[in-house]
């Protein structure tokens, strides 16, 4: 590509950071778009991360790995957090010099008519459908998403789905075509049981692994109720923090009833994370929502036995390559957990096979080239209009 193309980003939290599958994505698009020789700009919120200032960078540095850093004014309280950071980068990329502004999530997207009232060319990507999450229903929060999902449909140039589920979602309720470009994962090296045994006491293959937010959609109620019939000398680790859902994290562990078997890490990172992955008997993932689970793929790419609600956004990831249980079935995943509990063979089977499945089928590189032709489509479809209308004013 031989055009250069001046890119900004909102409706992430921040990056570098793993608050969040979205900010994930954010990190491994720009960086690969800087390399390509792009100018990217990353609008970060101000504030503290999700999971608790502990987590906070020392430093926020105005570049990484040659993205353009701008922090913008939030206001910390739940609700709040994402609609005052992305008002307030809509505001400052209206007035910017951008080929196209990529915003990421629905809510964000209810201020996406501002930059392109400004003649921005504008691209969404929808991680999920969020308006239907359980921590924002009974309030303001699914309004507001849905508003920005209706922005989104009306002045977006190219909304970017993760599921065909969701692609269908949108054709059906708004008749409104969108583009289908999954996320990718990287093929990671494998780690010890270092950290993970000084903290946790854990050894390879002597656990069952959930690494995510810490959000009711997950179906970490099922796991735990599920878990505690299951017969086995296997721990089950649940690592995340929580995202505005400190009485849901409350919840659980009332549910783990201080059994010694249930360990909760908290968020992890770095080391930590690539440990839990590398080492675990079983990765399971019980959502009853998803957009493009990024831990799934993540488990699969360390070679992990994963199981998995059937819900289509994962079952389409894991194709033949892991197990589903009926979503919402505590006895399908009591059973399921069983069955890879006293059958080895089966586990080994599945992880043999994982790795090369998800990171032949999912790639980075593969993602960013499609990207960037959106752009590219986005920019002369706008220059050829801008010379349509000049030639009729002549």
């Amino acid at each position: 590509m031989s055009q250069k193309l001046n890119i900004a980003m909102f409706g992430h939290k921040r990056v570098p950071s793993r608050e969040g599958g979205i900010e994930v994505v954010v990190e491994e698009l720009c960086t690969r778009m800087v390399k390509a020789g792009h100018n990217v700009c990353c609008y970060n919120r101000k504030g503290h991360h999700v999971s608790g200032a502990e987590y906070d960078q020392n430093i926020i540095a105005a570049n990484y790995k040659g993205i353009q850093i701008k922090n913008v004014f939030t206001i910390e309280k739940k609700g709040l957090a994402a609609v005052t950071s992305s008002f307030f980068a809509s505001i400052a990329i209206a007035f910017g010099k951008y080929d196209v502004v990529h915003i990421h999530a629905e809510g964000p997207a209810a201020f996406c008519w501002i930059p392109k009232l400004f003649g921005k060319k504008i691209v969404l990507t929808v991680h999920g459908i969020d308006h239907r999450r359980e921590k924002w229903q009974g309030g303001l929060g699914a309004k507001f998403i849905l508003i920005g999902e209706k922005c989104a449909v009306r002045f977006a140039d190219e909304i970017i789905v993760l599921s065909r589920g969701v692609q269908d979602y949108f054709k059906q309720t708004y008749g409104r075509e969108t583009v289908f470009i999954p996320n990718g994962v990287n093929r990671p090296k494998g780690r010890g049981v270092d950290l993970i045994s000084k903290n946790y006491g854990l050894e390879k293959d002597s656990y069952i692994l959930f690494l995510g937010r810490i959000v009711p959609e997950k179906g970490l109620r099922y796991l735990i109720e599920a878990y505690n019939n299951v017969r086995t000398d296997k721990k089950l680790v649940i690592a995340g923090g929580s995202s505005d859902t400190d009485d849901f994290m409350t919840e659980l562990k009332n549910m783990a009833n201080n059994d010694e078997r249930i360990i909760f890490t908290g968020f992890v990172q770095g080391q930590l994370l690539e440990e839990l992955y590398s080492n675990a008997y079983i990765y399971t993932l019980p959502s009853d929502l998803e957009g493009m689970p990024l831990s799934l793929l993540e488990g699969m790419s360390y070679g992990n036995c994963c199981l998995t609600s059937d819900i289509e956004e994962c079952a389409d990831v894991v194709g033949d390559y892991a197990l589903t249980f009926r979503k919402g079935s505590v006895e399908d995943l009591k059973e399921k957990l069983q069955m890879l509990c006293d059958d080895e063979r089966t586990v080994q089977n599945y992880k043999a096979k994982a790795a090369n499945y998800i990171c032949g089928k999912y790639n980075w590189d593969s993602v960013v080239v499609q990207t960037m032709q959106m752009y590219l489509r986005c920019k002369d479809n706008g220059e050829e209009q801008s010379e349509l209308l000049k030639s009729s004013e002549l």
